[in-house]
């Protein structure tokens, strides 16, 4: 069992908490996207309050432990990581819930290169507790726009992981998926399996616009969220993404792996 103090100094020794990498100049201006309603930081969530910059800089002082000084405006970023271990213990209730009630699950990414373990243990341990992990839509053409032009992309599946890929990947060996923030592969995911009569999900486990279109449509989400990402915290301040994980989410892929196995021990789902 990893412990709550082992997993705390594991947080502060790989940057997942307390000082992290992302810059305070990254985060204000998100929180400046936020406020001008901005889709490249809404991720596919409709908010309901007016939040502006001050107001987003107190809601992620409180949910994640950023500076609540608005006239901070620069050096590293820092996250609670109290916050982010009473956020994981949450994290882990509802994916006990889940197990227990064997509700269809639907887990996507954004941070394939960073996450994809992540999520596809979560997954391995969701099937063998009796959850049809789902995978709607495999292979449909995802259009994401970027500062760079539309990218044409398909929706794939990976351990039972949603990812999206380029369609104008180079021949070799795939790439675990492009990075993307849209909120566009979750609803061409849901249209396909509502069009098709196929089970929607009664749970999706994701970050970015994984996490922030399912909550606005109405499904439990959960994911997690860095200090640059306001939408997945409003979510949760305004009752649509169940938890939201207050951590670093661009990390190496090794340094989640303590994570997984807290929760899925919390959750009585550890194989």
């Amino acid at each position: 069992m990893f412990s709550v103090d082992a997993l705390r100094a594991h947080l502060l020794a790989t940057g997942l908490a307390g000082t992290v990498a992302t810059p305070r100049e990254k985060s204000l201006g998100r929180y400046r996207l936020f406020a001008a309603r901005d889709p490249r930081a809404l991720l596919g969530l409709e908010p309901e309050g007016e939040w502006r910059v001050p107001e987003l800089v107190g809601l992620m002082a409180s949910a994640c432990g950023v500076s609540p000084d608005p006239e901070r405006v620069s050096g590293p970023e820092t996250i609670d990581p109290a916050r982010t271990i009473a956020a994981l213990d949450a994290f882990a209730d509802r994916l006990r819930h889940a197990a227990e009630r064997r509700v269809p699950v639907l887990l996507g990414t954004g941070h394939p290169g960073r996450l994809l373990d992540f999520y596809a243990t979560l997954a391995s341990a969701l099937s063998a507790a009796g959850c049809d992990v789902l995978a709607p839509a495999e292979g449909s053409r995802v259009d994401i726009a970027t500062r760079f032009g539309v990218r044409q992309c398909q929706l794939s599946y990976v351990r039972g992981v949603a990812v999206v890929r380029s369609s104008s990947a180079r021949p070799g060996p795939p790439a675990p998926g492009v990075h993307t923030h849209s909120p566009l592969p979750l609803r061409v995911a849901l249209g396909a399996a509502a069009t098709e009569g196929r089970p929607l999900p009664r749970l999706v486990i994701g970050d970015h616009g994984w996490a922030c279109a399912a909550g606005q449509l109405g499904i439990e989400a959960i994911g997690p969220g860095d200090a640059d990402d306001p939408a997945l915290f409003v979510g949760q301040a305004e009752g649509r993404v169940a938890v939201a994980v207050p951590l670093d989410d661009a990390a190496r892929s090794d340094y989640y792996r303590p994570l997984t196995r807290y929760v899925l021990n919390r959750a009585c789902l550890s194989q």
